[in-house]
Parts: C-alpha cells; sequence; structure tokens
C-alpha cells in the first residue's frame, strides 16, 4: 500500500507527483475510505497551501526549511548532496539556501548534487542523478565525479523505502538506508561537516544514534511542525563530522 510512505510518496502513488492534486469528486468517490480521508486531510493541510503559494514541488519543503532557520545547516558556497531528492523540494530550498544560482553576487556560490531512484524533473540551480540507488558502488563512484573537489558539507536524506505496510520491518529498512549514509559520509562528507536524515520510530532508532554519535560531535532528534503528528517519522541531525 502506498499509504505508509511519506507524503511526497504517497502523492506519487496518487497522483503520479507530489505538486498538488487536482481532485475531482468523481476520483474521490472511486478511492477507498482510507484514501478519502488521506486526501481530505491534505487538501486541509496549510503546508500544502503554502506550497502551491511559494512555487515548492512538495510540502516536506518547510520540514528542511523550519531546521535550517533553526541550525543554519545550509549556507552560501555550502555543496550539498540531497538522498532521495524526487520530486526535488528539498533541493529547491537547498539551492536556495546555498546561493547555487549565484543570486546573491555578494556572496559565496554553493552546488547542490541530487539523487533517487526516480526521475526528478529538472531544476535550475541542481544537477540531479535520477534513477540512481545511492547503495550502489558505481553511485557513489558517479556523485564523487559530479561533486566540487568530491566531497560535500552537508547530506540530506528525507528518503524512505518502497513500503510493506509491516511497521517493524519498514522502520529497519530506513534504519538501514540511513545506516548507508553513514558509510557514504565515510567517503564524501567533509570535516565538521552535517547530515541530516529522516528515519521512522523503532526499536533499532538508537542503534542509528549511537552510530552517529561515533561519527559526529553532536548529535540531536528533530520532528518538524511540518511533520504530522500522527506520523512516525522524525530526524536525527548530526553536526561536526569527525571524519578526515
Amino acid at each position: 500500500s502506498p499509504f505508509f510512505l511519506g507524503s511526497c510518496q504517497r502523492l506519487v502513488s496518487l497522483h503520479l507527483h507530489c505538486r498538488c492534486l487536482h481532485t475531482t469528486v468523481g476520483f474521490l468517490k472511486k478511492k477507498t475510505a482510507t484514501e478519502n480521508w488521506w486526501l481530505e486531510r491534505h487538501l486541509k493541510d496549510p503546508f500544502v497551501r503554502a506550497t502551491k503559494q511559494q512555487n515548492y514541488r512538495c510540502r516536506s519543503a518547510f520540514k528542511l526549511l523550519e531546521i535550517d532557520d533553526k541550525f543554519h545547516i545550509l549556507r552560501p558556497g555550502l555543496s550539498v548532496l540531497d538522498c532521495g531528492a524526487a520530486p526535488g523540494a528539498w533541493s529547491q530550498v537547498a539551492v536556495e539556501r546555498v546561493n547555487a544560482l549565484g543570486a546573491d553576487p555578494s556572496a559565496p556560490t554553493g552546488f547542490v548534487l541530487g539523487v533517487d531512484l526516480m526521475r526528478i524533473s529538472p531544476l535550475e540551480g541542481a544537477v540531479f542523478l535520477p534513477e540512481a540507488d545511492i547503495t550502489d558502488p558505481n553511485t557513489l563512484r558517479a556523485i564523487q565525479s559530479l561533486l566540487p573537489a568530491g566531497r560535500v558539507d552537508a547530506i540530506l536524506s528525507d528518503m524512505a523505502p518502497n513500503a510493506t505496510g509491516i511497521k517493524d520491518l519498514d522502520h529497519q529498512k530506513l534504519i538501514s538506508l540511513c545506516l548507508g549514509l553513514v558509510n557514504l559520509a565515510q567517503s564524501i562528507l567533509k570535516p565538521k561537516g552535517t547530515l541530516l536524515c529522516k528515519f521512522w520510530d523503532g526499536h533499532e532508532s538508537r542503534v542509528l544514534q549511537n552510530r552517529l554519535k561515533e561519527q559526529f560531535r553532536e548529535v540531536k532528534t528533530l520532528k518538524p511542525q511540518a511533520s504530522r503528528k500522527d506520523s512516525s517519522e522524525s530526524y536525527f541531525l548530526a553536526r561536526l563530522y569527525k571524519g578526515k
């Protein structure tokens, strides 16, 4: 079922993309009660309205905006890797915050690279590596070839696995993906760099947290306001990478 995925993936499943839902009454009638409930909640969501008003590709943009407003992890001149980038909302935020387009000529120009298993519509100021598996060694080599100096200042991840609907299994799969990002950091993250990753609550969250504490000097658990209250998602923000 697509309804165990994050908000962006749910919209992709329902309407091929996460930008918005031009829903008709007939379309709603064809859906199950669970889908109707989800669609009605989605259409009333203030972050969905703000997404349309501010031209972000998905409401998840506001999770990153909130985190960055508080912790300032994205600054002009930084290089960023956005993992699970589709449909591109986090990359939009990153392009703005690191000045990837050079919109502010007085500030350094940053770089944004997005990676996803899915195709991603082009975004000015970002480079996308679509239909690429972040766990594949070939993808790592492709990432390194595209990055300035082969390394990044920040790794961002809002990715999630294809959900089975079995909570514990899905939790384990996402933790495994996040642990893979910690390994990836050893190859491409600059010293004192940042890793921000989504996880679903569960008994293995502590395993990931402890691994992050081994590699980073500061690890925080965050629940942005844009994360729905009934969602099990949270984020680990790991800063000051200890690697060389």
